[in-house]
Order: structure tokens, then sequence, then C-alpha cells
């Protein structure tokens, strides 16, 4: 298959596409390659991974949040939201590698802000968020580690 014929195939079959595309990388015949495409699927990939992760942790903060911070609905929510929150930390850990890692290190922030306006929703403006993230990285990925509840019990109190 020359390069022509593997730049039509990625427009009308995709999978045949790839196929093709590993089979001629496993012949090493590098100049039958069609390398616009590829790139272009290499790069979408890397995307697609880092989009993953990102969704995973935002959704792990969120859940955090109203764990630890929506004292009203915690006697009714608080087992479904831990189940969320080791759902998605499982996820993560499926997908982890040293560079999503870093990845998400460099994002936390931004991350942070979005789960933020979502509890932030989610609550009616009725709860107090901190506005930079409480967690680190760690804390959010260790499928252990969970927020001490009982200093925001107490501040609800006073």
């Amino acid at each position: 298959m020359n390069v022509i014929d593997l730049k039509s195939l990625y427009e009308t079959d995709n999978l045949e596409w790839l196929k093709s595309t590993i089979e001629l990388l496993k012949n090493k015949q590098f100049n039958a390659l069609d390398l616009d495409n590829l790139i272009e699927e290499l790069e979408d990939l890397g995307s697609e991974k880092k989009n993953a992760v990102a969704s995973l942790l935002y959704q792990t903060i969120k859940y955090l949040l109203l764990l630890q911070y929506w004292i009203s609905e915690y006697e009714n929510n608080s087992a479904h939201w831990q189940e969320e929150i080791y759902a998605f930390r499982f996820q993560l850990s499926q997908r982890m590698t040293t560079n999503l890692r870093n990845y998400l290190k460099q994002e936390l922030e931004h991350i942070y802000n979005q789960a933020l306006k979502a509890v932030k929703a989610k609550t009616k403006n009725q709860v107090q968020f901190p506005l930079e993230c409480p967690y680190t990285l760690d804390e959010l990925l260790n499928e252990d580690w969970f927020p001490n509840q009982s200093d925001n019990k107490k501040e609800e109190l006073d």
C-alpha cells in the first residue's frame, strides 16, 4: 500500500487505516506511512489521555468538596460521595503515568476552579468553599485519603 492509498483509507475506514499503519511500522516500511494523519492521531491520543485524567480529577475534587464542606447534606449523601471518589480514583490509577501526573500537577488550580464552579452551583452558593485548592495532588490521588470533616462540622456549630 502506498501513501496516497493510505491517505484515502484514513478518510473512509479509520480502523483499517490504523491496522495498515501498525503493520507498516512493524515491517519498518517508514516511507509508506501516512505521516500527516499519523501525527494527527498521535496528538489526538495525547489530548484524549490528558482530558480523561483531568475529567476524573475534576470529579474527584468535586465530590471531596461536597463531602468535606456541604455539612447539611453529609448524613444523606456521604456514602454515595465516598463511593464516587473511590471510583474516580480507581480510574485515575488505571490511567496514570508520570507524564499525566505532571500534567495534572500543572493544571490542578484550573481543574479546581472548574470543580469549584460546579459545587457552588450545586449548593446554590449556600456553602463556603476555599478559593484555592485545599488538597495536594498526592492527597487527591491517594485512594485511602479523605479530608477531616470534624473541623467543618465544628465551624458550622459555631
